[in-house]
């Protein structure tokens, strides 16, 4: 696996990459690194494909930040993912219209007003097609521009709303629907305000929450679809450089929690074991791909893991283990999982 990683490779076509930030040699703990076990956890991530459950990915081309405790209290695990949040210092990262619009629909309130939402952007603007509910179903057209409003809120900004593809004005006509009406104005994480929809991604999105300084958020269209592109702090672009990176997740300093492992102090990279375009990451599952993966200890004691993507995973199978009879008994076959010599 290892070898593996020093191959070339080309993203895969349904992702867009049209901006990649310059990148800074990660952080290496020393053996006189001062940290304390409460300390904030330094985060540094390079195409990384972060799935936050089972409707929701973000894609993250480079990133450098911390975790965030959500309980001053509690270590981070990633056993809990709502027990830290992730502060973007500076870094790039994406969301697929086509992701977001599934996970609005799947995530929907029971009797929403507003259903089968679609998402895709033309020149600049975003077109947000759905089925209104008020008597009869009614097909429903929003266009609008996006912004940042603060560092958790999304804001569009509606130009026009159309209704059986009537251009429509203020009150929504015989129909008696408002903006308010069809964001269904008690959906968690949704607020209407005039011609603007905020959306609070701290809400809506599942854990762990981003945030961190947003300096533009920018819609954008290739031969695969739209998507939307944050940018955090002063980022550059920087192809050329960027080619020459592995995909891997980096974590120094604090305390960790994974699986029955705590971690102080910590030193734990995780890379990506194939030639993908992107390391695919499932929190909630990413005990699987440790189980698949090759760990590895550092001189400084830190981790090293190569771990294979989600994608690449085997079959669910029985998990070979040491028995006490096996211990017992050198003339015993080891498990056939385990590769002694």
């Amino acid at each position: 696996m290892y070898w593996a990683l020093h191959h070339g490779h080309e993203r895969s076509a349904d992702v867009p990459r049209e901006r990649v930030p310059t990148l800074a040699v990660p952080h290496q703990p020393s053996a006189t690194d001062t940290t304390t076990a409460e300390a904030p956890t330094d985060v540094y991530a390079h195409n990384l494909l972060l799935r936050k459950g089972p409707n929701f990915r973000v894609y993250i081309p480079w990133m450098r930040g911390t975790m965030v405790r959500t309980d001053p209290g509690r270590t981070p695990s990633f056993d809990n993912a709502s027990s830290f949040g992730l502060h973007v210092e500076k870094g790039i990262m994406e969301v697929r219209l086509e992701d977001l619009a599934h996970y609005l629909n799947a995530s929907a309130v029971p009797h929403a007003r507003l259903t089968r939402i679609s998402l895709s952007a033309r020149g600049g603007q975003i077109h947000l097609l759905g089925t209104a509910h008020k008597l009869l179903p009614i097909p429903v057209e929003i266009v609008g521009t996006i912004s940042a409003e603060q560092a958790t809120v999304i804001r569009l900004h509606v130009l026009k709303v159309s209704m059986l593809k009537l251009p429509i004005t203020g009150l929504l006509s015989g129909f008696h629907l408002t903006l308010a009406d069809l964001l269904q104005s008690n959906q968690p994480g949704i607020r209407v305000a005039g011609n603007d929809i905020l959306f609070n991604t701290d809400v809506i999105f599942p854990s762990p929450h981003i945030t961190g300084p947003i300096t533009s958020l920018r819609l954008a269209t290739d031969k695969h679809g739209a998507y939307l592109e944050a940018v955090y702090g002063d980022t550059h672009a920087d192809p050329a450089l960027a080619q020459k990176w592995h995909n891997f997740l980096q974590l120094t300093n604090g305390t960790l929690d994974f699986g029955k492992l705590t971690m102080h102090h910590v030193d734990l990279i995780m890379i990506d074991a194939s030639n993908a375009s992107w390391f695919d990451l499932d929190l909630i599952n990413y005990q699987a791909q440790l189980v698949n993966g090759i760990t590895r200890m550092t001189p400084q004691a830190g981790l090293q893991i190569f771990m294979p993507n989600v994608s690449a995973l085997p079959p669910s199978k029985p998990g070979e283990t040491i028995t006490m009879e096996w211990l017992r008994d050198r003339t015993l076959p080891p498990p056939p999982e385990i590769p002694f010599h």
